[in-house]
């Protein structure tokens, strides 16, 4: 079974922040793939269905971004999936333009909390991640302040079509593997 991890906080007032925008790729996944979030489990809220013809779960941590790795280690150690090919975690990228995606097999969590926490309640960087880019920190910008703030309007189109190609990446990710989908969007 696959585990494709959306990251962000919960809350109205994180909705369509940047910081949000691994909450919004897997629920647009979820919405493509007919799945229904709406089940709380091991600190997410979870929905389960089939992507690609493979059997798999959405998952959204609730815990917030800091201690995403709770969820995240959870859900893997209670379904008892290899994180090397069947855990996806999709999430925000201050070092890529707005849209751009990276995808990687492994790799450091660099300023990302939220994935620094993964890495660490997991014990390992070896998993497949979508990286959406949300574009960089102005100058004279505080870090938290800028991936808690919303897209401008010129941004949105750019990001409403980010989401749709992480949807497109996941599922060729879980159909012909990482490489396939490094190859076509890196």
């Amino acid at each position: 079974m696959y585990i494709v991890v959306g990251l962000g906080n919960p809350g109205l007032e994180y909705e369509k922040t940047r910081h949000n925008v691994g909450y919004m790729s897997a629920t647009f996944i979820a919405d493509d793939n007919g799945i229904a979030l709406r089940n709380e489990e091991r600190k997410a809220i979870v929905g389960k269905g089939v992507i690609s013809g493979a059997k798999s779960m959405i998952a959204l941590p609730i815990t917030y971004m800091n201690l995403s790795g709770d969820a995240v280690a959870s859900l893997v150690n209670f379904y008892k999936i290899d994180v090397t090919s069947e855990l996806i975690i999709i999430y925000d990228d201050i070092d890529l333009e707005p849209g751009k995606l990276r995808i990687r097999k492994k790799g450091s969590a660099g300023t990302h909390n939220g994935m620094r926490d993964i890495v660490k309640k997991l014990g390992t960087n070896e998993f497949i991640r979508v990286r959406v880019g949300v574009g960089h920190k102005p100058d004279g910008w505080n870090l938290a302040d800028f991936v808690l703030s919303k897209f401008n309007k010129d941004e949105v189109p750019t990001m409403e079509m980010a989401v749709r190609d992480v949807n497109d990446a996941v599922k060729l990710i879980i159909s012909d593997g990482a490489d396939a989908a490094m190859n076509k969007y890196n």
